[in-house]
């Protein structure tokens, strides 16, 4: 399509479309979010959410078995949120997900926590690095939605 950018002529992908579930969901609980967020170099969130009391929960949407079992990252995003949890769909082998964590049951429409994980706080610098780092990738994505000729490639790692 002319003018329209790449990543928005293609069709979303699996996590995408669970992504969105959960994006909307989540919004019913006050919550903001923002995806593919890297909280570290090496690092890339599905959704990070943050909460009304400053609450930040990050969420991993897989939409196979194939996808979670592929995924070697996951335990290093625990250290950068409040809670964490993956979004699925109807048809995911939900036994092979560790039971400590969190679990959505999401479509591209909305979604359902299914389990709530122990919160464990992150520490006050931590904290506010992640809210920075939360508001600079919202601002950025705004501004380039705003005016595509903005390369994001430029600002994003």
């Amino acid at each position: 399509m002319l003018g329209v950018p790449q990543e928005i002529a293609s069709e979303p992908l699996p996590g995408q479309i669970l992504a969105r579930g959960v994006c909307r969901h989540l919004l019913h609980h006050g919550f903001a979010t923002v995806e593919e967020l890297v909280p570290a170099p090496g690092l890339r969130v599905d959704v990070m959410a943050l909460g009304p009391k400053g609450e930040i929960w990050i969420v991993e949407c897989k939409s196979g078995r194939a996808d979670f079992t592929a995924d070697r990252k996951w335990q290093g995003y625990l250290e950068w949120a409040d809670r964490f949890f993956w979004a699925v769909d109807a048809d995911f082998p939900v036994d092979l997900l560790p039971p400590e964590t969190g679990l959505i049951l999401a479509d591209g429409y909305d979604a359902e926590i299914l389990r709530m994980p122990a919160a464990a706080p992150l520490a006050g610098a931590r904290r506010k690095v992640m809210v920075q780092k939360f508001a600079r990738h919202a601002a950025l994505r705004l501004q380039a939605a705003r005016d595509p000729a903005i390369s994001l490639s430029a600002v994003f790692p």
